[in-house]
């Protein structure tokens, strides 16, 4: 493969794997009618909620792990090797009979799972410049966002076939693609990668596995990203794992058109927000070093009205509306947090950094999903999903206001 057109090849190879990451852990969370025919389990919203929080408690606790990994050992072999397993995961979660086995069925899905983002986030990075970075990481999101948007159809696939059918189906187009990446992904081989593995390499010898951490800790700009994405992912996975219930309440519609529609919407309007969430990040820091941060902002601040919409509209047009403009602003959102990330943190410990951010982002997400299981059971889906809207706008002024680069790429000032 062309060296040059590689860096674009490899943002359409682990597009592809960003997709089925998230449509194999999203399609359950359409599938609860069909399957508590056969699980009576899942008849209660609450127990339902334990099922999709165990996989985001599992997969927090794994990020930091998963990060530090991938800036020790082959990313290639990790990426290809997590999908692997969450796919033979998906396809024996067909053959599930009781609720204990979907539960550690999706802890498992939780650990393989966690093993991707921080790989291949840092992956790209490392092969895009600061004038492309943020489009790359954008597109690559898309794929996450039409994974989200097929996992919607599981209710329609499972109303055609049955529910085994469907996580037979998805698991097994995983396990053939991770076959094929081996022949066509690759790590980052160029000089600046050559001395970045060198620096790993006295990292293993001479000090802690855990090094990357402390010095992570100690940056105070860190503890602000953190804080800055945490806060966002709670209607960020309050969407993916509860939007389509709170489309069938507030529509009065069943979830065989409610996770399609509402999943389409997200997706569709994300896959909008990342691209011109990239295209204008990687150009605005070319003149503002705070452009990439004003462009997350500006995200930001358009899913705030959007959650009180969601929360408390009942037509088609309030809903739908609050939805594409949730999905742009998020979109904003998601494409610039790991550029942001590469203007305070080196390229070493790039992968550990974001398996802190993802970690306490999804245990927020975890948080969220059992609380809005309870809210669900209480009939206070929609007014507990407003009340987000609030919590953003703290988010959004602490990161305007304390957020300071002093480079474009915090690599390329190390040797300075």
């Amino acid at each position: 493969m062309n060296s040059k057109n590689y860096p674009w090849i490899l943002v359409g190879l682990l597009w592809v794997v960003a997709l089925l990451n998230y449509m194999d852990r999203q399609i359950l969370a359409t599938m609860r009618p069909a399957m508590q025919m056969d699980i009576s389990e899942l008849q209660s919203a609450t127990s339902f909620g334990y099922l999709m929080a165990i996989f985001l408690w599992i997969y927090g606790f794994m990020s930091p792990v998963s990060g530090i990994i991938a800036d020790k050992f082959s990313r290639k072999w990790l990426i290809i090797g997590s999908l692997f397993v969450w796919s033979g995961v998906t396809f024996a979660m067909g053959y599930a009979t009781t609720f204990n086995q979907l539960y550690v069925l999706r802890a498992i899905m939780g650990v393989s799972e966690a093993l991707y983002i921080p790989a291949g986030l840092s992956l790209i990075a490392d092969f895009h410049s600061t004038k492309t970075r943020s489009l790359a990481i954008g597109i690559h999101m898309t794929g996450l966002y039409m994974g989200q948007a097929l996992g919607g159809f599981g209710a329609t696939v499972a109303n055609a076939y049955s529910w085994q059918t469907t996580f037979h189906t998805f698991g097994f187009i995983g396990i053939i693609y991770s076959m094929i990446l081996i022949f066509f992904l690759r790590d980052k081989t160029s000089s600046g990668q050559a001395a970045e593995s060198s620096d790993q390499i006295q990292l293993k010898k001479g000090s802690s596995l855990f090094s990357g951490l402390a010095l992570l800790f100690t940056n105070v700009s860190f503890w602000i990203i953190l804080f800055y994405f945490a806060i966002p992912s709670l209607p960020g996975w309050a969407t993916k794992n509860w939007l389509p219930t709170l489309f069938a309440e507030n529509l009065n519609i069943p979830m065989t058109l409610a996770g399609p529609l509402s999943t389409i919407t997200i997706a569709a309007s994300s896959f909008i927000g990342v691209i011109f969430g990239g295209i204008l990040s990687d150009r605005w820091v070319q003149k503002n070093l705070k452009g990439r941060i004003y462009t997350s902002a500006i995200g930001l601040g358009l899913t705030i009205p959007s959650l009180l919409l969601l929360g408390f509209g009942n037509s088609l047009v309030h809903v739908i509306g609050a939805g594409v403009c949730f999905g742009i602003g998020f979109g904003m959102f998601d494409a610039n947090n790991m550029p942001i990330l590469c203007q305070f943190v080196s390229a070493k410990h790039r992968a550990t950094a974001y398996g802190v951010m993802n970690m306490t982002g999804v245990f927020a997400g975890a948080y969220i999903t059992n609380l809005l299981g309870k809210s669900t059971d209480a009939g206070n889906l929609g007014k507990d999903f407003a009340m987000l809207a609030g919590i953003v706008l703290v988010a959004l002024i602490i990161q305007i206001s304390f957020l300071r680069p002093k480079h474009n790429d915090f690599t390329a000032q190390e040797s300075q």
